[in-house]
């Protein structure tokens, strides 16, 4: 047994709350660890202080927070998905002649973690490291139409949680239109709401519970691949997404 129990019962509530497809609540928590109700409410309450777990109060329910989103996307950064996705992104940019990228979702932001130019391409404004608000990216929105309707609502309550931009203004409602559309296609788009002329396709990496990894993505030219071929790209990334999603469930 450990010697610090709390320390202990923290990181299994963490970790039952990873596994969980959406948020959960304090009782199911304490039944499932078999842990005192009073212990858990406490345990949360500092880890929702912390930033590592969110609350929603009108539903009485806890997930996964931004600071273990963090955490997560800094393991993603270092580890196996970064080190089997580089040299599928190669190959993916030969054939297709294309630039492409794998990002992560760290809070309303998606962070790139891996970038591969296509001779005689556009420069990006994206680059490892680089991080842009989820909703304007196509990676962003294909990890976000992942995600449960509580934990889009946990994330963008209102319109405050969209930063200011030209053109129509964002809102939860038309986030909700957006994901609704990546889910019935199966794949995101974003058309010149990062760079004017360009666009991005973008599909998810799934890890061994289902949840949403990484994004994989092509950015091109409006001007030399129009709409009619978007589904076209996207069915070529989600082959590639396929097989590393099948990476990750076997290590």
């Amino acid at each position: 047994m450990s010697r610090v129990p709390a320390a202990a019962n923290t990181l299994r509530i963490l970790r039952h709350l990873a596994g969980r497809r959406g948020p959960v609540s304090a009782m199911s928590i304490a039944t499932a660890l078999d842990l005192p109700r009073s212990s858990v409410y406490h345990l949360l309450s500092v880890m929702v202080d912390a930033g590592f777990v969110v609350h929603l109060p009108e539903e009485r329910l806890y997930g996964i927070g931004p600071v273990s989103a963090e955490l997560s996307t800094a393991y993603v950064r270092q580890a196996p998905l970064t080190r089997i996705a580089t040299p599928a992104l190669a190959a993916l940019v030969d054939r297709m002649g294309e630039n492409a990228h794998l990002s992560v979702l760290h809070g309303r932001d998606v962070v790139y973690v891996v970038e591969m130019r296509a001779a005689g391409r556009p420069v990006l404004i994206t680059d490892v490291g680089v991080r842009l608000p989820a909703h304007l990216t196509a990676s962003g929105r294909a990890l976000l139409a992942d995600l449960s309707a509580a934990q889009i609502r946990a994330l963008y309550p209102s319109a405050d949680a969209f930063p200011a931009a030209t053109g129509e203004a964002w809102s939860p409602t038309r986030l909700r239109t957006e994901l609704q559309a990546v889910r019935r296609r199966g794949w995101a788009v974003e058309s010149g709401d990062v760079t004017a002329g360009l666009s991005s396709v973008a599909v998810a990496v799934h890890d061994h519970l289902g949840w949403p990894a990484a994004a994989i993505a092509l950015t091109f030219e409006d001007a030399r691949i129009g709409p009619h071929a978007h589904a076209e790209l996207a069915a070529e990334l989600t082959r590639v997404a396929d097989r590393l999603t099948a990476r990750l469930r076997t290590g």
